[in-house]
């Protein structure tokens, strides 16, 4: 990640088009090789937040979320690096706990490893999976409870994110 986004912080968003702000600006300094990793409940934001990461890396294609999918890959449109956005909850399966499911070989066939050469990774419900394949990547946890709490009609989410290193 180039300099000019915090390591670690968080932060207040109270509309869609604040957080798809944030999502530009750190998409403004991510490379290719760079992984992040989103987590939060069902309509915390994180594809919003992903369409404003597109905006930063200047990609093409509209970001919807990639549930069915699993994957879907956004080409650069100035010679920077693509955008893999992930959906890993669909790895998971229907019950985490079934010994005949292989979450981490579905993640392989995906050979995300080896796009890091070239893009940048963005995984949607990615924690205790995707971190495997960079030895560092950033976390971010978007609560969405927190504020409907304080404000039942409120909108707001509360983005905290920090970079972590080592397996």
């Amino acid at each position: 990640m180039k300099p000019g986004f915090p390591e670690s912080g968080t932060q207040r968003f109270e509309t869609a088009p604040d957080t798809q702000a944030f999502g530009e600006q750190l998409g403004g300094v991510l490379e290719a090789g760079d992984v992040v990793i989103l987590d939060g409940p069902l309509g915390a934001g994180k594809t919003t937040f992903t369409q404003g990461i597109a905006r930063g890396l200047q990609v093409r294609g509209r970001v919807t979320s990639p549930t069915f999918v699993i994957a879907r890959e956004h080409r650069s449109e100035v010679s920077g690096p693509a955008l893999i956005h992930v959906d890993a909850y669909r790895l998971l399966g229907e019950d985490p706990d079934d010994v005949d499911s292989d979450p981490i070989g579905a993640l392989d066939s995906l050979d995300l490893d080896t796009d890091l050469d070239t893009a940048v990774v963005v995984a949607e419900w990615g924690g205790g999976l995707v971190e495997q394949i960079s030895d560092a990547y950033l976390l971010i946890s978007i609560d969405r409870e927190t504020a409907v709490a304080q404000d039942p009609d409120s909108e707001a989410r509360i983005f905290t994110w920090r970079w972590v290193s080592g397996h």
